[in-house]
């Protein structure tokens, strides 16, 4: 065979093929056939855009803080005979801990008070010294000097039965230091020391917590400052949640705003602020670190879509939006912010009551038409007219022309 002949022949195949490419593409169901009036509606799901209240929110990762925390030591030295707690369980106010030997302690309580025995029978005895050289009967027979003498140790006497009376004092506040009660209502940590060791005043006997109620220590960025003060001047503290670090879930609510720091760290560019729990069920516990969420403000009317409906694109987010005749357009939309784990509120692009894909997105184009259903419901089976309509359509398709 000639080249010329072997030229004509790649072009008549050439020609061929091209011609029967563009019939299949224009043929009734080829893939450029989507727009067409037969084409088959793309099943998705849609819900409205609906208009409510929705809550600001600013979040932090927070600290638990105990309201009180204590550590018991003894105020006087001596042998440690018991310690009248459990670790770990709650312990009231004005409750035994632990006692201490008391015997050196009860000996010069004592010993204080038998000198003010002796005292008292000294000042007795001057007061009636006194008073008998003061009787006219025996104010003559009296020197002046001796009479003031008898002044001058009633005087002395009444100061040192004064003083004894001071000494029982401290005595009786030592004695009563040998037996150790707590401070505060709160939970007993682990013991520092077990019976039967001499303690001193720097021997660690436990450490209570108070946990109800608790603390919450947070920090936010300074650019919040000014919209966190305006809100907490309102009659109402702001209200705080804690989530857990790991999933996000609230593990305490119904906390509140206490105090804003009066300072900003200059180091870090955040303020500090203080939240209290009443933490009834010991939810929190001194040390744990959960994330803090602050209810700053609740607009009023936001629209609200679910967050799985905004699409992302070289221009930005969007949405598709079903219009009137079943075909979707995609819509620019500007989020505001989040509402919840599910939900976002949008700023500007759409209107109450607008229809919005929320699945099946990947099916579709804009101008597509869609069949828009309810959340969870599923696309009717079709009907036996449906089937071979379909059926006669393949057929009509496979057909050359």
């Amino acid at each position: 065979m000639s080249r010329f002949w072997k030229i004509t022949l790649i072009v008549v195949v050439v020609i061929v093929l091209a011609v029967v490419g563009m019939r299949l593409l224009h043929k009734p169901g080829g893939p450029a056939s989507g727009k067409g009036k037969d084409a088959t509606p793309v099943p998705v799901t849609v819900v409205p855009v609906v208009k409510q209240n929705v809550p600001v929110y600013l979040t932090a990762l927070g600290t638990v803080q105990a309201l009180n925390t204590v550590t018991v030591n003894p105020q006087v030295g001596g042998k440690l005979l018991s310690l009248d707690f459990i670790e770990g369980k709650p312990v009231k106010k004005g409750e035994v801990l632990a006692q201490i030997d008391p015997r050196t302690y009860q000996a010069s309580y004592d010993q204080a008070l038998a000198k003010r025995s002796q005292d008292q029978a000294l000042l007795a005895t001057a007061q009636s010294n006194y008073q008998r050289s003061q009787n006219p009967k025996y104010s003559q027979y009296v020197a002046k000097m001796d009479l003031v003498t008898q002044q001058n140790t009633v005087t002395q006497y009444q100061a040192a039965v004064a003083a004894d009376n001071a000494a029982i004092r401290d005595a009786k506040v030592q004695l009563d230091y040998t037996t150790i009660r707590s401070p505060i209502d709160g939970l007993a940590g682990i013991r520092g020391v077990d019976p039967g060791n001499v303690v001193t005043t720097g021997t660690a006997i436990v450490t209570l917590t108070q946990l109800h109620p608790i603390y919450v220590m947070f920090s936010l960025p300074e650019q919040n400052l000014d919209m966190v003060r305006r809100a907490a001047q309102g009659a109402t503290p702001l209200q705080v949640t804690a989530l857990d670090r790991v999933d996000a879930h609230p593990i305490a609510s119904g906390g509140v705003l206490k105090v804003i720091d009066n300072q900003i760290d200059v180091t870090t560019g955040t303020f500090r602020l203080k939240s209290q729990f009443d933490n009834a069920q010991s939810q929190l516990w001194p040390g744990q670190f959960v994330n803090v969420r602050l209810l700053v403000n609740t607009v009023d009317g936001g629209l609200v879509i679910p967050a799985q409906a905004v699409q992302r694109g070289p221009d930005g987010d969007y949405v598709y939006q079903v219009q009137g005749d079943n075909t979707v357009k995609m819509q620019p939309v500007v989020v505001a912010g989040e509402v919840g784990d599910s939900h976002v509120m949008i700023g500007s692009g759409l209107k109450v009551g607008d229809q919005v894909v929320t699945e099946g997105q990947f099916r579709l184009k804009p101008g597509s038409k869609v069949n828009p259903l309810k959340p969870g419901e599923v696309p009717a089976a079709p009907t036996a007219a449906q089937l071979e309509k379909a059926k006669q359509k393949a057929k009509g398709g496979g057909r050359r022309h």
